[in-house]
């Protein structure tokens, strides 16, 4: 599986982003999803994650409200819906695809078989 995200870009705080994720392969829908994020000198972290029929959604409390991860599996597409972006939202995303059978979602990033290669997102104040 190959993953390329897009949709990055400088905006302004209270802004809205949405970042994509297409992936190639045809299991893509059998696939969980997760979204990454790291900002200089910081450890990757967790951003959200959806389950194979987008039914399921797990966030981090930092995003929870303003973010919305979604999926197209007609389009072999990921998304990010962010809004009201804050300044410490800045940071490199990353998608990342999990290829285990359990509907559970994993917030570590170990868990993960493939990554995109990321989108910088920079919020300015």
């Amino acid at each position: 599986v190959q993953l390329q995200a897009s949709g990055g870009g400088l905006v302004q705080a209270g802004d809205s982003l949405t970042l994509s994720c297409a992936a190639s392969g045809r299991i893509f829908s059998s696939y969980k999803f997760g979204w990454f994020r790291q900002a200089p000198g910081k450890e990757r972290e967790f951003v959200a994650a959806i389950g194979s029929s987008g039914g399921n959604t797990v966030y981090a409390d930092s995003v929870k409200g303003r973010f919305t991860v979604s999926r197209d599996n007609a389009k072999t597409t990921v998304y990010l819906q962010m809004n009201s972006l804050k300044p410490e939202d800045t940071a490199l995303y990353y998608c990342a695809a999990d290829r285990a059978l359990s509907a559970s979602l994993r917030r570590n990033s170990a868990a993960y078989d493939y990554w995109g290669q990321g989108t910088q997102v920079t919020v300015s104040s």
